[in-house]
């Protein structure tokens, strides 16, 4: 069974910055979740998951929402087995729930039906 809980979240002032973490354990069908795709989604109040970032287990790659490119940056340190998300110029608009996920073996990165394990998210607040 894979655990994911996130910390880091809380309230800051537009233009700001926070950076998420996500704790892992824990392993499925073989897969260790340092050898395992992660990424972020958000789901402010009333909308849907959507994708903000994700990172590749073997060697890194990152891909981005166009919402967040340039200002969220995700990173890994597989000896930890945690996944961060640097959030630099920080929007009102990029208040939500934030989550932390693995993905399935196979599966686009942009889409929730893509992840099977999910952390129970840390609220992000930004104030304009």
């Amino acid at each position: 069974q894979v655990q994911l809980v996130e910390s880091g979240g809380g309230l800051v002032q537009a233009g700001g910055s926070l950076r998420l973490s996500c704790a892992a354990s824990g392993r499925t069908f073989g897969r260790t979740v340092s050898r395992s795709d992660m990424a972020w989604f958000r789901q402010a109040p009333g909308k849907e998951r959507e994708f903000v970032g994700a990172i590749n287990w073997s060697d890194s790659s990152t891909y981005y929402a166009d919402s967040v490119k340039g200002r969220f940056t995700i990173s890994r340190d597989n000896a930890k087995n945690t996944v961060y998300l640097q959030m630099n110029s920080l929007k009102p608009e990029d208040t939500a729930v934030y989550y932390c996920a693995q993905k399935r073996f196979s599966g686009t990165y942009y889409v929730v039906g893509s992840y099977e394990y999910w952390g129970q998210g840390t609220q992000v607040t930004v104030s304009s």
